[in-house]
């Protein structure tokens, strides 16, 4: 004979299943890049040092290394976007690495579809102390050039369009930095 309550309770938890399904992939399709800031800010091994939230116009996101040219440190390939722009630091602390740091965070936009518009490691990068300086006006970024990375992602979703920018550096094992730039564009008229 079959038991009544074992199927109510089969049926409720093939119900949660379907709705946490259907979360999940609501989840998915409305995937907002500041999620990253909000991971950084519980990760226990990272502490935010830099924070500015801003409208900003003609931003520029390079998609190339910096390169000197006729006196000036520039991008031979750049986007100049208009947005609201979220710019956060973080030291990363207690022996992990920023690298590392990076690496879970691209699998997260992997994960959500992001398309990885420029990558670049150690000196193919250029100088560390103009990513440091120039782009990201916070001069502790500056460090050893075989440890720096950039990254530029563009992301798209049901929360809109966005850039995503990563830049990585270390100056020493105990002074390790993350620098992440989310850019939210407007919507397309």
């Amino acid at each position: 004979m079959i038991n009544p309550a074992l199927i109510r309770r089969t049926t409720q938890l093939l119900l949660a299943a379907l709705l946490l399904a259907g979360s999940i992939t609501q989840a998915e399709d409305t995937y907002h890049p500041a999620a990253l800031l909000q991971e950084l800010e519980r990760y226990p091994h990272a502490v935010s040092i830099a924070r500015k939230v801003e409208t900003v116009r003609d931003h520029e996101i390079g998609l190339d290394a910096l390169q000197k040219s006729s006196g000036d440190w520039i991008f031979r390939r750049s986007e100049r976007l208009d947005g609201e722009l979220a710019r956060e630091t973080w030291q990363i602390i207690d022996g992990f690495a920023a690298r590392r740091v990076l690496q879970n965070l691209e699998a997260e936009l992997a994960e959500a579809g992001a398309e990885l518009l420029y990558s670049c490691d150690a000196r193919a990068c250029g100088p560390g102390a103009q990513w440091a300086s120039r782009v990201f006006n916070q001069r502790i970024l500056y460090g050893r050039a075989d440890e720096q990375r950039y990254r530029v992602y563009a992301v798209s979703s049901a929360a809109g369009e966005f850039r995503v920018v990563f830049y990585s550096g270390a100056r020493t094992t105990d002074r390790q930095y993350l620098h992440v730039d989310v850019l939210k564009l407007p919507p397309e008229e």
